[in-house]
């Protein structure tokens, strides 16, 4: 596990605890692509034995946020985030471990440098997929982010 990784499952515990106490897990995380995982369990389950969507979600939206905080931070700029808009599609229950992947990173740095050279707000859609062991999609998560120059 890399010390990027470590450093964001301690974010978690000290600044999303209900992520981490229900077991949401960062994997890795590039420029362009984080995985996060969860694993079913009594914290987490809703009353028909299978994983909490809010639970999803949280791991979903990690995936799309950690790279956001991340170029954000090597920007050098004062930028605000803030999801703006969710929408989710569920399409197996959710049992076992569920892995999340985005793979929108290139999305991010496009906005961050439209938003520094216009200095006007920007807009834009990252997706989460996520799949149990057998490689089925269980859920899938679009998440409208919006960035702007703090000044």
């Amino acid at each position: 596990m890399s010390s990027q990784v470590r450093k964001f499952n301690t974010f978690t515990f000290f600044k999303l605890p209900a992520a981490w106490w229900t077991g949401v897990r960062v994997r890795h995380m590039d420029q362009k692509t984080a995985v996060v995982t969860v694993k079913h369990s009594w914290r987490n389950q809703n009353p028909f034995k299978s994983m909490y969507w809010a639970v999803q979600g949280m791991a979903a939206e990690l995936t799309t946020g950690l790279m956001v905080m991340d170029q954000i931070r090597k920007s050098g700029h004062k930028i605000s985030m803030l999801v703006a808009k969710n929408e989710a599609s569920f399409s197996k229950k959710a049992r076992g471990k569920i892995t999340f992947t985005c793979t929108d990173g290139d999305k991010i740095q496009e906005a961050i440098g439209q938003a520094i050279e216009t200095g006007e707000g920007q807009t834009f859609w990252m997706k989460s997929v996520g799949v149990n062991k057998e490689g089925a999609v269980v859920s899938t998560f679009d998440f409208e982010w919006t960035i702007r120059l703090k000044y």
